[in-house]
């Protein structure tokens, strides 16, 4: 009684060992993330006119910092390949976008807008993919109960794919003037609905 005793006290204590280096940089990510917003939407970054000025250096650091911080982490507990890759550079794209790049003022197809609307666009999406991606892959894994298509990486980056292409497709129907609720639910609902017809007929052909 007294082996099986310690043996249950000794492991809580390694498993904590284990998950604190892991708590520390979710706490230093948040930081960050934290310090990042804090300059994006309350400090003027545009009146820094020069690239390389303090303000934005520090704004640089702070943005890749907090992107390596939270993916590359992900990417090596869940062993999602290109995963720390496409999240750090969609989100310091989009920051940088949002934070340095003047929006635009006219509609979509404006053409001295229309560079401005491609580059969000794209970027939204590429960073709403990787943001999604360890959510949908963790996902799978509670949902199915065979173990191949909970590992099926290839279905969570579909799933993340679809929901980049969402918003994508939702800051499309705004540049255009045309996007309400309605619209976007029935976005919303068109994606659903092919995903589940993919994964029905995936599950058909296996089994």
């Amino acid at each position: 009684m007294r082996q099986k005793l310690r043996v249950g006290s000794v492991l809580p204590s390694r498993f904590a060992l284990q998950e604190r280096p892991w708590l520390l940089l979710a706490l230093m990510a948040t930081l960050c993330w934290t310090g990042a917003l804090f300059l994006l939407f309350l400090a003027d970054l545009r009146a820094e006119l020069h690239p390389l000025s303090a303000q934005r250096i520090f704004f640089y650091v702070l943005v890749l910092t907090a992107g390596l911080l939270t993916f590359v982490p992900i990417q090596i507990r869940m062993r999602l390949p290109r995963l720390a890759f496409e999240g750090v550079i969609s989100t310091a794209l989009l920051c940088y976008i949002i934070a340095f790049v003047p929006p635009p003022t006219g509609w979509l197809f404006a053409l001295p807008d229309l560079p401005v609307y491609l580059l969000f666009i794209t970027t939204l999406f590429w960073s709403t993919s990787a943001l999604v991606l360890p959510f949908s892959y963790a996902l799978g894994q509670r949902l199915f109960k065979q173990r191949a298509r909970q590992m099926d990486t290839r279905r969570a980056r579909r799933q993340a794919y679809e929901c980049g292409l969402l918003f994508a497709l939702a800051a499309t129907l705004a540049g255009l003037r045309v996007l309400t609720w309605v619209s976007f639910l029935l976005l919303a609902l068109i994606l659903i609905t092919a995903e589940i017809l993919l994964l029905s007929r995936i599950e058909a052909v296996d089994t």
